[in-house]
């Protein structure tokens, strides 16, 4: 059963031309994640579980949002697109490029700034955090759906839930579109899929494209037609742009919505006597990894790690995303065996939010 790409526009409001950004979804499920990440905060910190007051909890947002910008564009840089090391170029968070994995580890650090000014422990404001971010990743993968990113290897038109993205290399080739910067690029596809006149973004597009040519707009204008480049085939019959997988949604209902419901469900079986503290950690910490790193098997690896001849894979037959999920995995065991390693037994069941070494 296939469906069908939606082609919404990723910018949900266009701001004046005289601001460098517009308001985008993915922006959008940035801000819905980090509130509903302080509504949870707020209500654990009233349960008890959070040790801090209920109108201290909003601050650990604050550390977040630093933690998140910096180590997602930091892990994206390193990871996956090193042109971003350019400071002109990581400045720009609005166009996209933020790392889960270098996202959870500026968070990390965050947290550690944040309970070493609060002196408490570290274990319950982790555990919270993790309670916390599921929401956020629901969204923001929704938005990488809506921005066609981060799809998934190519599949059959009886794959459930497969369909084509016209930010497929192939539909590129077929629109040919000029060098030109991304929100030109999203205007012609917004005209490609009917849901705007040519004549209504004409005079948004600019006269030259990157490289200083001048863009014949009309003979453009001609190849914006998403219909005929999803049904072209080759000579040999074949569709030339591909089915794939929309792993971006399978992602968000992974890591996001039945990782947030196990853990919830969790939080509630132990609301009386809470795990020891770090533990909703390290099930969130092991629910993720293995959610991502069974995805990555469907989710196609990012171009880069293709180049010279490569698989997608980087070390011992793994994608970066899988990499970087084990590495999560030794993090979660590292949590449950940390007390015995340095001699401690391991805290007691009964040890809620009173944690303060």
């Amino acid at each position: 059963m296939t469906w069908t790409f939606p082609g919404w526009d990723p910018v949900l409001l266009d701001l004046p031309d005289w601001l460098p950004f517009d308001l985008r979804w993915y922006g959008l499920t940035y801000i819905i994640g980090f509130l509903c990440a302080q509504w949870i905060l707020v209500r654990l910190a009233r349960a008890g579980f959070l040790p801090v007051k209920p109108e201290v909890a909003p601050d650990i947002i604050f550390y977040c949002i630093i933690g998140v910008m910096l180590g997602g564009r930091t892990g994206y840089a390193l990871f996956y697109d090193q042109s971003l090391l350019n400071p002109l170029e990581f400045a720009q968070v609005w166009k996209g490029g933020l790392a889960f994995h270098g996202g959870l580890t500026g968070v990390a650090i965050a947290c550690w700034l944040f309970v070493r000014r609060h002196k408490i422990g570290w274990g319950r404001v982790a555990d919270s955090c993790s309670l916390a971010v599921c929401p956020g990743i629901f969204a923001v993968r929704f938005a990488n759906f809506i921005n066609g990113e981060l799809f998934g290897r190519k599949t059959t038109a009886d794959t459930f839930g497969a369909m084509q993205f016209p930010s497929d290399i192939a539909a590129r080739r077929e629109f040919a579109l000029p060098h030109v910067d991304m929100r030109t690029g999203e205007l012609c596809q917004q005209v490609a899929f009917g849901h705007r006149t040519f004549d209504s973004v004409r005079e948004q597009l600019p006269a030259k494209d990157l490289d200083g040519h001048t863009i014949n707009w009309d003979l453009v204008a001609g190849r914006l037609d998403w219909e005929a480049v999803r049904t072209k085939v080759d000579a040999a019959g074949e569709l030339v742009v591909p089915y794939r997988h929309p792993s971006q949604l399978y992602e968000g209902i992974g890591e996001g919505l039945l990782l947030g419901i196990v853990l919830l469900i969790v939080y509630r079986m132990t609301r009386n006597r809470p795990l020891a503290p770090g533990w909703y950690t390290a099930i969130f910490l092991l629910g993720y990894a293995g959610v991502r790193f069974s995805l990555e098997t469907i989710r196609k690896p990012d171009a880069q790690f293709f180049a010279d001849g490569g698989d997608g894979t980087v070390l011992f037959g793994m994608t970066m995303g899988q990499t970087l999920s084990a590495l999560m995995v030794l993090g979660a065991l590292l949590i449950f065996v940390w007390p015995k390693l340095r001699g401690q037994p391991a805290p007691g069941g009964d040890s809620g939010g009173s944690e303060t070494s």
